[in-house]
């Protein structure tokens, strides 16, 4: 039995912070991140005090230098005097001194390895001996040592934070801008704590892109696993975006990992009012912890399945339309008619009760089926040897059918399989499924049609992403088929599906928007702002645009992007293309105007 397919904690030390412990002896904690100027004191305070009481359990603030690291510590006087005891984290970039501080008034201190003693990335390649190398190492250990002596005195917890976007030149030079960079990163600092037997850290390794953050938390496990370390670890996609956009992408990123044991604390990171993040992340827990207890999946990976990196699932190409090397295809669950208000058209309609126009492709039931034109059947097993032959039929079954009952399908290039779920880990079935079949020489594409009877969007937006998300990104399904009965518009469920499969970087439908969720550097409006910029570009479906509020994160995180805008100062945007910064300190009011025109210059720009 595969551990994988089935739903249990990964076992973790526990780290207190403040009177709140995380570790797998717990329940997942919920966190959120200010977006008010740490200055604020009362703006800040009152803030804090919201998120608690929408559910947060762990709250951070940046804190750029040392006077916001003690104006963290008046917000804690505040909330105290008003019974908030709410754990405050403070977050540290490029200011040792800041964390220091920060460590003696905080229950909690975000560093990140990629700043805290390197400089500032400059995307430069920069060459080392191995001595010179080991005397950089030698150098994170000298100037960590005054940092872990004042958490050690005051029973501070740190956060050893990597963002795929700013990792030091020293690091990229050596591994690249990649997730096995990210990990060495953190591993140079863990490596340090765990020497001066500093056990209570935590780990977070966040990335704008998915697969990217997915990979690289699990060659982190597996990297502290090979060197008997076993802390939590923080999960969430970081610049996730905005609206429901940002709500499916953490879904499939932080439940990919969720539904393998992985994680102890979680943040949806959206660029919305921190107490919108929390209901999200709530709800994301309560749905994972459903599954503890489930029946036991049986099974084990199948052979060269690479769990670190997986690539895709090695299928025949059925009708030119579904497996083999073909963008994975969405099936909807309604007719034409029922879907006037999709944005996205589906590859596939479902109809069990007739309206086909010959004109799309559909699936109907087997005992519905007469042979028309674009018309393919549903079959179930009981009636695979009542019907003829011909180029697509799918085949539906349940994830818990031994694959011994399937033999008959080996060599077939005319059917698709359609997995619907059983139990109540659903990606674990379904992918235990996928690994028998390859096991048995059965190398049919998979769809996955998974039901979910909720009414509310943003539980129907959690629950698929995480369930479907998790498969999309383990490379084991050829399409999806979304279905919500409950949901008032058959055009948001169709919206849904494409929204998965785009977060799962497997088919790419709409522009692509890396948005942060703002904090206390946070240059203009955000919110307002990454409104504005969909608006004037959400028409160009072959880029990615960053929105980022300031340059801490912001050239880093959207170097996957193809352009950026990044406050620069006070009422100024810079504007990139790629990683390197075109134009500097545009007025606000300039700016998006000024990215259009770049992205016109650049040859970029479609008309809408």
């Amino acid at each position: 039995m595969n551990k994988t397919f089935n739903y249990t904690r990964r076992k973790t030390v526990s780290v207190p912070v403040g009177g709140i412990a995380m570790g797998s002896d717990y329940p997942v904690r919920v966190q959120t991140m200010t977006n008010t100027p740490t200055d604020d004191i009362e703006a800040s305070a009152a803030q804090c005090q919201r998120v608690a009481y929408s559910g947060a359990e762990y709250v951070r603030l940046t804190a750029q230098g040392v006077k916001q690291a003690e104006s963290i510590g008046l917000i804690s006087r505040v909330l105290r005097s008003h019974d908030c005891n709410i754990p405050l984290i403070a977050d540290i970039h490029f200011n040792p001194k800041a964390a220091l501080a920060a460590a003696s008034v905080c229950e909690g201190v975000r560093i990140n390895p990629g700043n805290f003693v390197d400089p500032a990335r400059t995307f430069k390649q920069l060459d080392y001996t191995d001595e010179e190398y080991q005397a950089e190492l030698d150098r994170i250990h000298d100037e960590l040592l005054p940092f872990i002596a004042v958490c050690r005195e005051h029973g501070t917890a740190v956060r050893l934070g990597v963002n795929h976007g700013s990792l030091s030149d020293r690091i990229m030079s050596r591994y690249g801008n990649t997730a096995a960079g990210m990990v060495e990163s953190v591993m140079e600092f863990l490596r340090v704590f765990v020497e001066e037997q500093f056990m209570n850290v935590v780990i977070s390794m966040k990335a704008s892109n998915v697969v990217v953050m997915v990979e690289a938390v699990r060659r982190l496990v597996d990297a502290m696993d090979k060197e008997d370390m076993h802390f939590p670890l923080h999960l969430g996609v970081t610049e996730a975006g905005f609206g429901e956009d940002g709500r499916v992408k953490s879904a499939v990123g932080i439940g990919a990992l969720m539904a393998e044991g992985l994680g102890d604390t979680i943040r949806v990171s959206l660029s919305e009012e921190p107490e919108e993040e929390v209901p999200v992340a709530s709800k994301l827990v309560d749905y994972m912890a459903q599954r503890q207890g489930h029946e036991p999946i049986e099974g084990d990976y199948s052979e060269g399945y690479d769990y670190l990196c997986p690539e895709r699932r090695l299928t025949v190409e059925v009708n030119n339309r579904i497996g083999g090397s073909c963008l994975p295809v969405v099936i909807a669950g309604y007719r034409p008619d029922q879907l006037n208000d999709a944005e996205l058209q589906p590859d596939f309609y479902y109809s069990a009760d007739g309206l086909i126009d010959g004109m799309h492709q559909f699936l109907v039931p087997f005992n519905s089926w007469k042979g028309e034109r674009n018309v393919y059947p549903l079959l179930t097993l009981g009636e695979w040897d009542l019907c003829p032959s011909g180029p697509l039929r799918f085949l539906q079954l349940p994830a818990t059918t031994p694959a011994s009952k399937l033999e008959f399908l080996r060599g077939r290039s005319d059917t698709v399989l359609v997995i619907t779920p059983v139990g109540i880990n659903i990606p674990g079935e379904q992918q235990a499924l996928t690994h028998a079949l390859d096991k048995a020489g059965i190398n049919c594409p998979v769809i996955l049609r998974n039901t979910y009877t909720d009414s509310s969007n943003e539980w129907l937006q959690v629950k698929a992403g995480a369930d479907l998300g998790a498969v999309l990104l383990n490379r084991r399904a050829d399409g999806i088929w979304l279905e919500a009965p409950n949901c008032h518009s058959g055009g948001e469920v169709v919206r849904y599906a494409f929204a998965i499969l785009q977060a799962a970087r497997q088919r790419i439908s709409k522009t692509e928007f890396i948005s942060c969720p703002g904090c206390g550097r946070t240059m203009f409006d955000l919110q307002s702002t990454v409104q504005r910029v969909q608006q004037a570009t959400a028409h160009l479906t072959h880029l990615k645009i960053g929105v980022m509020g300031c340059i801490v994160n912001g050239p880093g995180e959207m170097a996957d992007a193809d352009y950026g805008y990044v406050g620069a100062a006070a009422g100024h945007i810079s504007l990139y293309k790629g990683k390197e910064c075109v134009e500097v300190n545009i007025p606000e009011e300039d700016a998006i105007d000024r990215l259009v025109e770049l992205i016109k210059q650049n040859n970029d720009w479609r008309e809408p």
